[in-house]
């Protein structure tokens, strides 16, 4: 007999509330919260995010592995991930919730309002120089789905958007830049860098002194920022600390860090040029992703394909 149970294996996050969406979804499944799962011999599916070690030795009939942030980095660096498809989660809900994210973080350094929450504290009225969004040269690096979901609304707004990736891509209104060739030239044209890209052994650390000292000089904000969602092993923090104390950058966002939490120790807490959030750009909540993931199941059992299946030699 075929497996066709589940198993969720999310570590820190609460395990009951993906377990009832899926109920909610499909009431007869079989399902298990690991480590709680028998001996496992009718468990077809696992749904994880940073699971623990050892969850996959025992899951001899595994189909799929179904992650469950943007991210799988957490997954295909591990040495015991099995042969079996890994699908990354793409659906529209997270992909709204990122672009909303990436969006207020361009405006406010666009339209300055670090500085004005400073004025205010200090009881001062004092109005700074605007350049329009379109004098203002934001750059993607990763056109996927979602570098091109916000590359669109920017675009809205009158921003003069580039995009970068590992291969060409187009987007409609977004200058392509694609390949390490042509990734100074991509740099040396942005004022607000935003950095989507999935987590692989080519970029990580890339966000380090070397590639912010490219960023655009002559930009009407009167220096670079950096905007970071993607994922923390992107970063250098110590270089974006040095480059913010330099003046290589003039400001920066951060969703993602090294290590999360991020430590009270770290120098960017203390920072007005710095907006820390706590990797909540696109928070997964089970009501919105499961049903797409049980569609997914029931198309793959009925003789279909996955969708957005994980390229292991890419790393995404």
């Amino acid at each position: 007999m075929t497996a066709r149970g589940i198993v969720i294996a999310i570590g820190e996050w609460n395990a009951h509330e993906w377990a009832d969406a899926v109920h909610a979804a499909d009431p007869s499944r079989r399902l298990w919260l690991w480590p709680d799962v028998g001996d496992a011999a009718d468990i077809g599916y696992a749904l994880v995010w940073r699971p623990p070690a050892g969850v996959f030795a025992r899951l001899r009939n595994l189909r799929a592995v179904f992650s469950l942030g943007a991210g799988v980095d957490h997954l295909v660096f591990r040495d015991d991930l099995p042969d079996v498809p890994i699908v990354r989660v793409v659906d529209a809900d997270l992909t709204q919730r990122m672009v909303e994210w990436v969006v207020l973080q361009v405006l406010m350094h666009h339209r300055r309002q670090r500085t004005y929450d400073a004025q205010q504290r200090a009881r001062q009225w004092h109005e700074l120089e605007q350049p329009a969004a379109r004098e203002v040269r934001v750059g993607i690096m990763g056109m996927g789905v979602l570098g091109r979901a916000a590359a669109a609304v920017l675009v809205g707004l009158g921003f003069d958007v580039a995009g970068w990736s590992r291969r060409p891509s187009t987007a409609p209104g977004v200058r392509d830049f694609h390949g390490a060739a042509e990734l100074g030239a991509f740099l040396a044209r942005t004022d607000i860098l935003v950095s989507l890209l999935p987590l692989t052994r080519e970029t990580r650390g890339i966000l380090n002194m070397g590639l912010l000292r490219q960023l655009a000089r002559d930009g009407k904000l009167g220096g670079p920022v950096l905007i970071n969602a993607g994922r923390g092993g992107l970063q250098v923090e110590a270089d974006i600390v040095a480059a913010l104390h330099a003046g290589v950058l003039a400001g920066a966002s951060l969703d993602v860090f090294e290590t999360e939490p991020l430590p009270a120790e770290s120098p960017l807490w203390g920072r007005e040029d710095v907006v820390i959030t706590p990797h909540c750009a696109a928070a997964s909540t089970a009501v919105a992703l499961v049903p797409g993931m049980m569609r997914q199941i029931a198309t793959f059992e009925a003789g279909g394909a996955l969708a957005n299946v994980v390229d292991r030699g890419a790393g995404y």
